[in-house]
Order: structure tokens, then sequence, then C-alpha cells
């Protein structure tokens, strides 16, 4: 019944602050499976989807104001989706997969994205983990590859010198901790899509193999905030 209210309440036009308190209560709910039944609808899911911005993926990320929105809606969009068998089926139908994907491009040179590109990675990395079909559309429909692997570039600031050489600046500060999660959320992301890429048929999936290469030989020579998340990146 509270999971019900809290998005009735979400489907109305609320200021930003109320959408980002009951969006952090929906969060921790749905961290209980039981509580999930009434969520896991395709309304629902796509009320979420529409305050995660996924929904209106033309529109440039320019309000920055919305962005805690846009981040408790995907923390919310996680919970559920790691939970529920039926919200990741509902994930496929929807095309959830496609929409991050678009969500990602438009966090490109922009500031203050820093955890919406986090848990945007993390959610895809939720999606090729836990939904094979998912896995195979990121692949072969989505260039997910691509896609992951310059998220992951942008992460980690990488300067190219050579088409497979990067920049090695030993002077170089560590990253930041939401640089080192992005990092880690795109790393994960790549292990699920690229699962089942051993044998590598075109002179474009070459390439960018090579080019993914490069920058993580160049993540392994990175550090992080704190030894544990180096290691983590690692």
């Amino acid at each position: 019944k509270l999971c019900e209210g809290i998005l009735n309440i979400l489907e109305k036009d609320t200021k930003t602050s109320c959408q980002v308190a009951c969006l952090e209560a929906l969060r921790i709910l749905s961290r209980d499976k039981k509580v999930l039944v009434p969520v896991t609808t395709k309304k629902n899911m796509q009320i979420l989807m529409r305050l995660a911005k996924l929904e209106t993926v033309e529109d440039p990320l320019e309000r920055v104001s919305e962005f805690p929105v846009i981040v408790e809606a995907l923390k919310c969009l996680c919970n559920i989706i790691f939970n529920s068998t039926v919200a990741q089926k509902l994930s496929l139908e929807l095309n959830l997969a496609a929409m991050l994907c678009k969500l990602l491009e438009k966090c490109k040179d922009q500031q203050f994205v820093g955890d919406i590109k986090c848990f945007d990675l993390r959610l895809l990395f939720l999606l090729s983990l836990l939904h094979t079909d998912i896995r195979s559309q990121l692949r072969q429909e989505l260039q997910g590859v691509q896609v992951l692997t310059q998220a992951l570039e942008s992460s980690l600031s990488v300067r190219w010198t050579e088409e497979y050489k990067i920049a090695e600046d030993r002077d170089r500060p560590p990253l930041s901790l939401q640089e080192t999660d992005c990092a880690i959320e795109a790393l994960k992301a790549l292990f699920n899509v690229t699962l089942d890429s051993w044998n590598v048929h075109s002179k474009n999936e070459s390439h960018q193999f090579r080019y993914m290469a490069a920058i993580l030989r160049h993540c392994l020579l990175t550090t992080g905030p704190t030894e544990d998340k180096t290691e983590e990146l690692h």
C-alpha cells in the first residue's frame, strides 16, 4: 500500500523536493522483495523511467535542479531490477538498455552528471548480468562495447598519443571517488557484454578490442583515492 501511495504521488507533477523524498523512501522499501509486487508493473516502471529522464532521450540534461531526482530514480530502478525477475523481463519489453545508452551519451562533456553516469552504468551492469537477451542486445544492437569503453575512457580522463597508445603521466593525482566508482561500474558492465566475445570476426571489432585493451592497461596504472578503491578498480 505504501509503495502504491508513493508511486501515485510520483505520477503527478509535484515539487522536486517532494519527488526526491518519495524516491528515497521507495529506494529503501525496494530492498525488500516482498513489497515489490505492486511496483513491478509496466506503468510503474514507466513512471520511474520518466523521472530518470529515460523517456525523454532527445532532451538535453540542462536543469541541474532535476539531477537529484534522476539519480534517485536510477537508484530505485537498480534495486527493483536486482530484486525482481518481473522487472527484469519488463526491462527488455520497455527497451530500457537502449534508453540507458542514450542517457549515457547525453552525459558526455556535461558538468555535475557524475552520479547520473555512475548509476546509469550500474543499471547497465545489472541488466547485462541478470538478463541474457539484454546482454546480447547490448553487444549486437546497441554497440555496447563502444558505449561502455567510451564511458570508461571518460572516467579515466584518457589522453591519446597514438592510435592505441595512451599518454602516461606519472605525476597525475589519483582519481576522485566518483571517477573511480564510474570506472568500476563501466568495467563490470564491459565484462558482462564481452563475456562471449572470444571469437572476434570483423575489422571493426578488432579495432574496438585493441582500443579497449589500451584503456584497460592504462586503468591498471591508475590509482584511486584509497588503497581499497585502487584494488577494486584493478
